[in-house]
């Protein structure tokens, strides 16, 4: 029995959208919630939410069986931590901070088992594998895993050409946030002279024959960016869904007049 096929990376060969949600309250609970509403992927921060190892393991258990597909994102991109997302069964990986094109070539053998990688060979004692109930997962699980690298840095933005040259990363991720800091527009992503740069590295990324990717919580901006061809975009987080619902709701409240009670009132 070969690796479970990778349906994201699928997708990004066939061009399709696929809109998803990022998860960085590292709670497995909210992934299953979020798991079920229909998005195409959830995305688990390990770089800025608490989430470790197990708690990861968690995460993509409480997504099993779920029509969303799960990406880790790494605190770092080193080869022993995307070894170990790896092993816990992670199929796609978002590399932050990935400014060269030496780096990218690092991840591509970091995700990948020899002769074309570095990749450990112990994912019999590991969820990756179904504890080694996937007997072919050895000789498939290299074209089953997808590569994603994050460009969000100025540096990066001059290297992007030669990152995206790199064989075997499937996806560019573009991060507005960092990416405007580095350029001097600190929690202003949506600064003009930064959006110039992320719609033509959109269209780098596409040039080069490469799936492009980003992040964005303007709906509008989001759109936008799918006009301009990216494939994979994230619309939103779980903190802003929890805090801007928790909000609105005793504002609602407050705004609410009595009424009187009907058969079809709910408690929860």
């Amino acid at each position: 029995m070969p690796a479970p096929v990778n349906t994201f990376k699928r997708g990004l060969k066939e061009g399709r959208l696929q809109i998803g949600l990022w998860q960085a309250l590292g709670s497995p609970n909210a992934v299953e919630i979020c798991a079920g509403a229909g998005y195409d992927w959830l995305l688990l921060d390990a770089e800025h939410g608490p989430s470790d190892v197990p708690r990861l393991a968690e995460q993509l258990r409480a997504m099993r069986g779920s029509p969303s597909h799960a990406i880790i994102r790494p605190p770092i991109g080193e080869t022993w931590v995307i070894k170990q997302m790896l092993d816990i069964g992670a199929q796609t990986v978002l590399v932050p901070m990935v400014h060269d094109a030496g780096l990218a070539a690092e991840m591509v053998k970091a995700v990948r088992y020899p002769p074309q990688g570095i990749r450990g060979v112990g994912a019999a004692l590991a969820r990756a594998s179904d504890f080694n109930r996937i007997g072919d997962y050895l000789q498939t699980a290299n074209d089953e895993i997808c590569l994603l690298v994050q460009v969000e840095s100025c540096v990066a933005i001059d290297n992007l050409d030669a990152i995206c040259a790199v064989e075997g990363v499937d996806g560019v991720f573009i991060g507005p946030s960092d990416l405007a800091a580095d350029m001097g527009y600190l929690g202003r992503p949506g600064a003009s002279e930064v959006q110039e740069v992320v719609e033509q590295s959109i269209g780098r990324i596409l040039a080069a024959g490469k799936a492009a990717g980003i992040l964005i919580g303007d709906l509008g901006l989001a759109k936008r960016y799918c006009e301009f061809g990216a494939t994979f975009v994230g619309i939103g987080n779980d903190v802003g869904l929890l805090g801007n619902a928790s909000a609105r709701l005793l504002k609602d409240f407050k705004d609410a007049k009595p009424t009187q009670p009907t058969a079809g009132a709910k408690v929860y």
